[in-house]
């Protein structure tokens, strides 16, 4: 059988979230995409299309209003795939930590692969990360890998879906279960 493997890093999707930071570690993201840096030589492309990701790039603290995206992001892309936290913040919650509507950092909800700690990060070390995420999607195989916090299922009030209580919080345990 031919095995995809060794194409899988030749050019590789990026989907960027803003999880909720100050828009520092975005600046440098788009610094590391622009021709200084030149981060597109590794043949990465920044898309909006979960569907056809294969790096997940995270920034900022996951609040109360967009942990829920971040988990249906992460199960909408296809296997297998990478999740990079940048920043500070996305890694361990950072200065915004311990605040009523920041939950902590990214992997309380999701695995992540990669760690790019630094308010702001550089573009280097963004483009290190990226490079340690290429390998190992080089390694990945395409098991599914499941959320860290799985959704419960979203309730119907007054004919409108509400899925504001889905994702479950940090130490929250299922009733179902």
């Amino acid at each position: 059988m031919f095995d995809l493997k060794k194409y899988r890093k030749k050019s590789p999707w990026i989907l960027h979230y803003n999880a909720g930071s100050c828009n520092g570690c975005d600046i440098e993201i788009l610094a590391s995409l622009a021709p200084k840096y030149d981060l597109e030589r590794f043949g990465v492309i920044n898309t909006g299309n979960p569907k056809q990701s294969d790096i997940f790039l995270v920034t900022g603290p996951v609040t109360y209003r967009s942990r829920e995206r971040l988990v249906e992001l992460y199960t909408q892309m296809p296997e297998p795939k990478v999740v990079i936290a940048v920043g500070s913040c996305s890694c361990t919650g950072g200065v915004f930590r311990d605040m009523v509507n920041v939950e902590d950092g990214v992997d309380r909800y999701i695995p992540v692969d990669v760690y790019v700690a630094g308010c702001a990060t550089s573009p280097e070390l963004i483009i290190d990360g990226v490079v340690k995420a290429l390998e190992i999607l080089e390694q990945k195989t395409k098991e599914m890998e499941k959320p860290l916090k799985l959704f419960r299922e979203a309730t119907l009030e007054n004919s409108i879906v509400n899925r504001r209580h889905t994702a479950l919080k940090v130490g929250e345990k299922d009733e179902e279960n």
